[in-house]
């Protein structure tokens, strides 16, 4: 077999294309055979010239998600099938497809936030039938965060972003993988070896998203820590060329995601030093800033801050909306006498206000860290590492004690 047509499956579509509109095509794929094989998306009444759809996969010998946006061409007739051509191996392959999906993006941006049964405190509640941390943190919109520690990244933002738009709700994730990562702190080390390996990274996690609408978070910390990289003998400019890179990234391969660069929080990094360095790292790319990301400062300090940051932006790069993490910051921040460490797992800290959109201030307030989440080995999380979910944190967020 000569040609990739030459052995070929097909499914028709249960619903005719709607010409014009924005579609994913969404599929896992393993062959006992390495090889290039062909995936369509194609009208049936005139499929060899009418194709919506035409790429290369490239199919290996590990299971692997596949996730295409494509874009309905315009056709009289629009019943369409979805084929893979498994011609022209050289070879006999065995070749398995499973969980082929192909869904229309929302024309309208959904409003709702949604609601993951598989974020830690909603699954470990599940699990346990504790009715308390469900109804409290599990029930609620919460961020999903995305590192090197998904050894198939396409699968799990594409499951992700897929549930969520099959619910007809607006997805919310972290990109949480630059080089040198947590460089102050070290309870969340590691990232992506290099700047190469992270551009491939950021690329594979927006095209994963692709054309759906989403929200992003990017890279926490990322842009206020970026001085502690000469720690290790590392220059902070890298660390901004490479979150220009990442915006740009996602500004051209996932256009419907409002992203957020991340800007610390209002007691690291003065307003107008934090503008300058939002600045190069791809601010002018992104829908805006977010703000207490895993932090406790409070909503109105937040939103002061936030302010200062968003009018130090103005005349360089115009106006620019902002998010806050209000997921822990319901008692404010925690004051002792060793101030260095009171971000890490502090006791007696509390939800705060529940993830909403707004049409003044802050755009949303989100739950960006996950409540229950640790932050590492420290404070009242004794010994559990950093983003290990820990049901008596959980409980201590909704009592506001130990």
């Amino acid at each position: 077999m000569a040609n990739p047509w030459d052995a070929m499956v097909a499914a028709p579509t249960t619903a005719a294309l709607n010409p014009g509109k924005s579609y994913t095509l969404s599929f896992d794929a393993y062959s006992t055979v390495a090889f290039t094989a062909r995936t369509t998306v194609q009208y049936t009444a005139t499929p060899s010239s009418n194709q919506s759809l035409a790429a290369d996969v490239q199919l290996t010998t590990a299971s692997k998600r596949y996730s295409i946006p494509f874009t309905a061409a315009s056709a009289s007739a629009t019943a369409a099938e979805v084929t893979f051509q498994l011609g022209g191996s050289g070879g006999k392959p065995v070749v398995r497809l499973d969980n082929v999906s192909l869904m229309e993006t929302q024309t309208t941006r959904p409003t709702s936030l949604y609601v993951s049964p598989l974020s830690h405190p909603a699954k470990w509640a599940a699990d346990n039938g504790n009715t308390t941390i469900m109804t409290n943190i599990g029930s609620k919109p919460i961020f999903e965060w995305f590192g090197g520690w998904f050894s198939d990244l396409t699968l799990a933002v594409d499951t992700y972003v897929g549930a969520a738009q099959a619910a007809d709700r607006l997805p919310m994730l972290v990109a949480y993988n630059i080089p040198n990562r947590d460089a102050c702190a070290g309870h969340s080390g590691g990232g992506a070896g290099d700047a190469a390996g992270y551009h491939a990274w950021v690329t594979e996690f927006a095209k994963a998203i692709g054309t759906r609408h989403a929200i992003v978070v990017l890279e926490p910390d990322g842009v206020a820590a970026a001085g502690c990289v000469t720690q290790i003998g590392k220059d902070p400019e890298d660390q901004y060329r490479m979150l220009l890179d990442a915006a740009q990234v996602l500004r051209a391969q996932a256009p419907n995601a409002w992203v957020y660069l991340d800007a610390g929080n209002a007691t690291w990094i003065p307003a107008a030093e934090m503008a300058s360095r939002l600045v190069k790292s791809g601010i002018a790319s992104s829908r805006g800033f977010s703000v207490n990301v895993s932090n406790y400062i409070t909503t109105a300090d937040s939103e002061t801050y936030a302010v200062a940051v968003k009018a130090a932006l103005q005349p360089s790069v115009g106006a620019k909306t902002y998010v806050i993490d209000t997921s822990r910051n319901g008692n404010g921040p925690y004051v002792d006498s060793t101030p260095d460490d009171n971000w890490c797992n502090p006791p007696k800290r509390k939800l705060g206000a529940t993830p909403r959109q707004q049409t003044s201030g802050a755009e949303y307030l989100l739950w960006v860290k996950v409540p229950g989440d640790s932050d590492g080995p420290c404070g009242i999380a004794g010994t559990i590492p950093a983003g290990t979910f820990s049901p008596d944190l959980a409980m201590a967020l909704i009592n506001g004690n130990p």
